[in-house]
C-alpha cells in the first residue's frame, strides 16, 4: 500500500465514508501476506519509499505467477528482475498488462502513476554493447521508482572520445550510473570528469582474466577519481536503487 493510498483510507473513515470493518479488512495483509511460496512484504512501500521487488532466479514460473499476481491485486507498480525468456514468456502471457524486456530480463506491471520524486536525472552509462543487459536493467529499475533516466551506450575507454561527445549529459546529471566489464576502467574516468555521485557496475563480460568480473569489480573498488561508489557483479537494480535514494536526498523519501 502506498502512503497516498493509507491516506485516502484514513480520510474516508474519518468522513463516514468507510466503516471501520471494511477499513480492518484493507489493513489486514498491510504488513505481509503468506502468499504459501513467499512473505509479501507490502508495507515496504510505507517504510523505505520504494515497493518490494521480486528476484526471478531460482524461483519457478509458477512461483512467480503466484508472487506477482497477489502483488498486482495490491494495486502497486510491480517489477521482477533477472528472469529468463522462459519465465518472462509466460509472466507475458499470464499477465498482458504487463511487459518483458528480454535484454534486460525484468517483468514491469504498471498500474499507478510514475510520480517524480528526484532533484535530477538518472544518466546510466555503459562501456560497451555486452554489458547493456545490465544497464537496462538498471534504467528500467530507476525510471519504475520515479526517475527522469537518460541513457549512454557503447562509450568504453577503448574509444574514450565517444564519451567526451557527450559532455553535456554528464555535467547535467545528478546521479550517474556507470555500468562495465573487462578491466571496469570507465567509471574512473567518468568520476574523474564531473561532480555528480557515480555508482559503478561491473559486469561479468570480459576474458578469462577477467574473473566473471571480479577483475573490473576490484578495479572499481580501486579507482582513484573521489566520489566513485561500487555494487555487486551485474547489480543494475542495486545501482538503481542507490540511485534513487541519492537523487531522492534526506530520508530517500
Amino acid at each position: 500500500m502506498h502512503p497516498e493510498q493509507l491516506k485516502d483510507l484514513l480520510s474516508a473513515v474519518s468522513a463516514g465514508s468507510c466503516d471501520v470493518a471494511t477499513a480492518l479488512e484493507r489493513l489486514r495483509n498491510l504488513p505481509f501476506e503468506d502468499a504459501g511460496v513467499a512473505m509479501i512484504d507490502h508495507h515496504r512501500t510505507l517504510r523505505q519509499g520504494l515497493p518490494e521487488t521480486v528476484y526471478g532466479e531460482g524461483k519457478t514460473a509458477e512461483q512467480l505467477v503466484t508472487i506477482i499476481g497477489r502483488m498486482i491485486a495490491h494495486g502497486g507498480n510491480v517489477l521482477s528482475t533477472r528472469l529468463a525468456p522462459e519465465k518472462g514468456a509466460v509472466l507475458q502471457a499470464t499477465y498482458p498488462q504487463g511487459e518483458y524486456d528480454p535484454l534486460a530480463r525484468t517483468f514491469v506491471v504498471l498500474q499507478q502513476p510514475l510520480i517524480a520524486k528526484g532533484r535530477g536525472t538518472v544518466l546510466v552509462i555503459c562501456a560497451g554493447t555486452s554489458d547493456l543487459p545490465v544497464a537496462r536493467e538498471a534504467a528500467i529499475t530507476a525510471r519504475l521508482f520515479g526517475n527522469p533516466v537518460d541513457e549512454l551506450s557503447d562509450v568504453g575507454v577503448a574509444g574514450i572520445h565517444r564519451l567526451f561527445a557527450h559532455s553535456e549529459k554528464l555535467r547535467s546529471a545528478a546521479v550517474i550510473i556507470v555500468v562495465a566489464g573487462m578491466e571496469g576502467a570507465l567509471p574512473s574516468v567518468v568520476g574523474g570528469l564531473v561532480a555528480a555521485p557515480i555508482i559503478a557496475v561491473p559486469t561479468s563480460v570480459g576474458y578469462g582474466a577477467a574473473f566473471g568480473g571480479i577483475a573490473a569489480l576490484l578495479g572499481m573498488l580501486n579507482s582513484c577519481a573521489g566520489g566513485v561508489t561500487v555494487v555487486n557483479i551485474d547489480n543494475g537494480f542495486g545501482a538503481a536503487y542507490a540511485a534513487t535514494r541519492i537523487n531522492r536526498g534526506e530520508n530517500g523519501r
